[in-house]
C-alpha cells in the first residue's frame, strides 16, 4: 500500500513538473524557433517556384500556412466527433468562439492592450466547452439540448455585443466569413502553438479515446475517466475552432471537423487508418480551395468548403 501510494505521489510530481516545462517549450518554439523556420521555408519556395506571386506575397504564406494547420488539427479531433456522432459540437463551439470574438473587439477599442480577439474566442469557447460538458452531465435534458443553447447563444451573444458599441463590420466579417487576407503572423504563431499541443495530447490519449468512442460502458469498467476525456475532446474541439476561424469563419469551421472524416470513412473501415486519410483530405481541401479562391475569385472558406464536399462526393461514387 506504502509502494502504491509512494509511486502515485512520483507520478503527480512528474506531472506538475512535466506540464510547465512542456508549455515553456511550447513558448520557446512558437516566439524564438518557429519564426525564422518559417522564412527559412517561404525563402526556399520562392526560389523554387522563381517568386511566384502565389509563394511570395507574405499574406499568403500566413494564409496557407495556417490552412496546412487546420487541414491537420480538424481532422484529428473531427474522427473523434463523427465516430461519436458528435458532429454539430464544432458548429455550436464555432458560433460561441464568434461571441468570443465580439466580445474581444468590445475590450479591445477601449483597452487596446487587450485588443486579441482570438484569445478572447480561446478563452470563451473553452469556457463554453466545459459549461455545455457541465450541462450534459448534470441534466437530465437530451444531449443535443446543451449544443442547441450554445449553438444560438452564442451568435446571439455575439450579435448583441456588435450592435452594442462594435462598428469593425469589416474585422467582424472576416471571423464570420473568413478571410485569408487578415491572418498576421501573430496568429500564425498562436495555430502553431495550438497545433502542438493538439498533436501532443492526441498522441498521450489516443487509446483511451478511441475506446471510449466505441465502447463507453467497456471503458468505464476498465476505469477510465470517461467524463474526464470527454471533456478533453470538447476543449480540443474549442481549441480547433478558435484556430481555424479566421480561414473559414464562424459559418464554415465545422465543415473541416466533418467532412474529411466523412469522406475518408467511405475509403476505410479502420479507424487509425481513417484518421490518416482525413489529414490528406484535410490538406487538398485547404490547398485545392486556397488555389482556387485565388484563380476564380471566390472567397477562400467557402472554396475550402466545397473542394471537400467533392471529395466527399468523389468518395462516395468512387
Amino acid at each position: 500500500m506504502a509502494t502504491e501510494t509512494t509511486r502515485q505521489r512520483r507520478e503527480l510530481g512528474a506531472v506538475a513538473l512535466g506540464i510547465p516545462l512542456v508549455l515553456l517549450a511550447f513558448i520557446v518554439f512558437v516566439v524564438w524557433v518557429f519564426p525564422p523556420l518559417f522564412e527559412l521555408f517561404w525563402n526556399g519556395m520562392e526560389q523554387l517556384f522563381n517568386e511566384h506571386w502565389l509563394v511570395s506575397s507574405s499574406f499568403l504564406q500566413h494564409g496557407f500556412t495556417a490552412g496546412v494547420l487546420i487541414g491537420f488539427t480538424a481532422p484529428v479531433v473531427g474522427s473523434y466527433l463523427v465516430n461519436r456522432q458528435m458532429a454539430l459540437i464544432g458548429e455550436a463551439l464555432a458560433h460561441t468562439a464568434f461571441g468570443g470574438v465580439a466580445i474581444g473587439l468590445f475590450v479591445g477599442a477601449s483597452i487596446p492592450v487587450l485588443n486579441y480577439p482570438l484569445l478572447w474566442a480561446l478563452v470563451v469557447a473553452a469556457i463554453a466547452a466545459l459549461g455545455m460538458q457541465y450541462i450534459a452531465v448534470n441534466t437530465d435534458g437530451y444531449a443535443d439540448i446543451p449544443i442547441a443553447i450554445m449553438l444560438t447563444g452564442g451568435f446571439a451573444v455575439g450579435i448583441a455585443v456588435i450592435s452594442y458599441g462594435v462598428v469593425f463590420s469589416a474585422t467582424v466579417e472576416s471571423y464570420l466569413f473568413g478571410d485569408i487576407l487578415f491572418v498576421p503572423f501573430e496568429n500564425v504563431q498562436l495555430m502553431v502553438g495550438l497545433t502542438l499541443l493538439v498533436g501532443l495530447v492526441v498522441g498521450l490519449t489516443h487509446k483511451q479515446l478511441k475506446f471510449i468512442t466505441f465502447d463507453r460502458e467497456a471503458a468505464r469498467l476498465a476505469r477510465i475517466n470517461v467524463w474526464l476525456y470527454d471533456t478533453l475532446l470538447i476543449v480540443l474541439t474549442a481549441l480547433v475552432v478558435v484556430a481555424a476561424m479566421q480561414i473559414l469563419g464562424a459559418i464554415l469551421v465545422a465543415g473541416m471537423l466533418v467532412i474529411p472524416v466523412a469522406a475518408a470513412m467511405q475509403v476505410t473501415n479502420s479507424f487509425n487508418r481513417g484518421m490518416l486519410i482525413s489529414i490528406v483530405f484535410g490538406q487538398i481541401a485547404v490547398i485545392g480551395g486556397i488555389l482556387s479562391s485565388y484563380y476564380l475569385g471566390i472567397a477562400t472558406g467557402p472554396m475550402i468548403i466545397l473542394v471537400a464536399i467533392g471529395i466527399y462526393l468523389l468518395a462516395i461514387v468512387r
